[in-house]
């Protein structure tokens, strides 16, 4: 899955504003890419998903974003409470993107 951030965290495409695509908020140092996928798999199915990491040390920051195709999808996910993922509660939330 494409990466659509710079390695400092900033939007550097038109994928950054897909209305499909949720930030990702409270995740464990544990979790990984693909876990976070299937997660999220059963919402729908995804056609990005990452987690951000530090670029020097390369561990998780405790967030990351998934973009689902279906926009539905993404609200059902956002409306299921609660998600619990590798033992901690997770946030998703609609992604708005960072002004200039």
């Amino acid at each position: 899955m494409g990466d659509s951030t710079t390695p400092n965290g900033v939007c550097s495409s038109e994928a950054c504003t897909d209305p499909g695509k949720l930030f990702v908020g409270g995740l464990s140092w544990q979790t990984t890419p693909d876990s976070l996928k299937n997660y999220f798999q059963k919402f729908g199915e995804l056609k990005e998903c990452f987690i951000m990491c530090d670029p020097i040390t390369r561990r998780s920051r405790g967030f990351g974003f998934i973009t689902f195709v279906n926009l539905e999808d993404s609200d059902k996910a956002v409306t299921h409470e609660p998600h619990i993922l590798d033992g901690k509660k997770i946030d998703p939330k609609k992604s708005i993107p960072k002004g200039p």
